[in-house]
């Protein structure tokens, strides 16, 4: 049977757009009026975005910065409607926006203002840098007072898709935080101008409680750009709150890291309120233990649990991956494997079945590191990114990840996973959270530990005879402590390194 012929569409519905700052102009050019955003009591419409975001760039202009200079964006989890504003202020005016959460360790913030060569920082009211982390001669406002040198002034032409457009901060999890480069294009890539084609067109709001400065973060960004539905930003993340913002607005999509899931999950007061309207539970950051995966299928049963997997070096690639409650072994299997690679450590791909790293290709212009051009060689291949992970992919074309290649246990002869280890210690009802890692021998070289968050009473022989059915002799953990939280960084990342100091502090009582 023939299909019917569809109408032309205009050229503006059939184009990509080249830049966010050409989105931002689209959006607010077809809907002045439409909310874009919403941060606790406040709103963002896509008309005033635009108005805002040209004056902010006129005031930097104004204020000496011309294209290129780096601009500091230290904002927090409250204040995502002025970031707003600032981010895309800065890209309109030909800056390079580098974003930095309010939470960071002054030494964090010291460390990005001088490695990306910062030209001036933009803060919340309330919220300048701390004393002593601003070197002389750099100037810092926040975007209401950069927007009053600009109102009556032209915010200067578009810029180059090809120029840079921001420099990300990775997490630091594992030592100092790298600069990740990425062009307006990059940043773009995958966003229409065609009003039929917005994703999340099944949700009239979705929210997350992603902070400033991550990954996650810049994803909800952008898809409060180019998405139909309007964004929620939670100003913070306490479980409670959340559902209710679930409930208040009647949110399609909910966007999580592991350890708010994890919270959610554990709630009593979330579980008081009405979240049938779901239809996406997305989650990132970290993998998602498979218990807690389980526990968010069965919390919204008419939601897709989605899990998403990239990185801030990878960025825009992103495989989805849809979890099946019937295999929860894997955290689903991609739609697409055109992007998706399991390599031998020399980069040639792997059979179905057998373990190797994890590659992800890169659809848009790739990101590299900032500075060194030789720092991202092994990270950076081509349009190839390494993401430091293991896995596998089955016959039937699931994904498993069976590890970081860092936290990879080495005991004796045998390696072990960290992310198993966590799957069984999340499967006992009185574990809230936990964490595996490897810890020195003197005999096997490492063997495992774990860190406990117990719910409620739990005693190590307790747990230990659950793990004795899930667990190898060699993956049962060796030392197990109990915490009442395990350190996390802003994005939700465990923080083992920390873990280890409480582990020799512990060793040494």
């Amino acid at each position: 049977m023939t299909a019917a012929p569809r109408p032309p569409s205009s050229p503006l519905r059939q184009a990509a757009p080249r830049s966010l700052s050409a989105l931002l102009d689209h959006r607010a050019a077809v809907g002045p009026e439409r909310t874009a955003l919403i941060c606790g009591p406040s709103t963002l419409t896509f008309g005033a975005w635009r108005e805002r975001a040209d004056a902010l760039a006129a005031g930097l202009r104004a204020g000496g910065l011309g294209p290129g200079a780096r601009v500091v964006l230290r904002y927090g989890s409250g204040d995502w409607i002025a970031y707003a504003v600032a981010f895309c202020g800065v890209l309109r005016a030909g800056c390079v926006a580098v974003p930095l959460s309010d939470r960071q360790a002054p030494a964090v913030a010291a460390h990005v203002l001088a490695d990306s060569d910062a030209s001036a920082v933009l803060h919340a009211s309330g919220a300048s840098m701390p004393p002593g982390v601003l070197p002389d001669g750099l100037w810092a406002a926040t975007e209401e007072e950069v927007e009053a040198k600009g109102a009556y002034r032209e915010a200067g032409p578009r810029p180059d898709p090809d120029a840079l457009a921001q420099i990300l901060y990775t997490s630091g999890t594992t030592g100092t935080p790298k600069g990740v480069t990425a062009t307006h294009a990059n940043l773009v890539h995958g966003c229409t101008l065609d009003e039929r084609r917005r994703p999340l067109r099944h949700s009239r709001h979705f929210l997350h409680a992603f902070p400033v400065g991550t990954n996650a973060g810049q994803t909800m960004l952008v898809n409060a750009l180019d998405a139909a539905a309007t964004a929620v930003a939670a100003p913070q993340f306490t479980p409670g709150r959340f559902a209710r913002l679930i409930e208040e607005y009647e949110v399609g999509s909910v966007f999580l890291v592991p350890a708010m899931a994890i919270e959610l999950l554990g709630s009593k007061a979330a579980r008081r309120c009405v979240t049938d309207s779901v239809r996406l539970v997305g989650s990132t950051a970290a993998a998602l233990p498979q218990p807690v995966a389980l526990g968010l299928s069965q919390a919204f049963p008419r939601a897709q649990v989605v899990n998403y997997y990239t990185s801030t070096e990878a960025a825009p690639a992103q495989i989805t991956l849809l979890f099946d409650p019937d295999r929860p072994d894997s955290p689903g299997r991609p739609a697409s494997l055109r992007d998706l690679r399991i390599t031998a450590p020399d980069g040639t791909p792997l059979p179905p079945g057998e373990p190797g790293e994890v590659w992800l290709r890169t659809p848009a212009a790739p990101r590299t590191y900032l500075g060194d051009a030789t720092a991202g060689a092994e990270t950076f291949q081509g349009r190839w990114v390494r993401m430091g992970d293991l896995g596998r992919l089955d016959e039937e074309g699931y994904l498993h990840l069976l590890d970081r290649e860092r936290d990879v246990v080495k005991s004796g002869a045998y390696k072990v996973s960290t992310l198993q280890v966590e799957n069984a210690l999340h499967a006992h009802p009185a574990v809230a959270d936990a964490a595996a890692l490897g810890v020195p021998h003197p005999v096997l070289g490492s063997v495992v530990a774990a860190v406990v968050v117990p719910r409620g009473e739990l005693t190590a022989p307790a747990l230990r005879t659950f793990l004795l059915d899930r667990l190898a002799a060699h993956e049962l953990p060796a030392r197990l402590l109990f915490r009442p939280s395990l350190p996390r960084n802003e994005g939700g990342k465990i923080l083992k390194r920390e873990l280890r100091l409480l582990l020799d502090d512990e060793a040494l009582r």
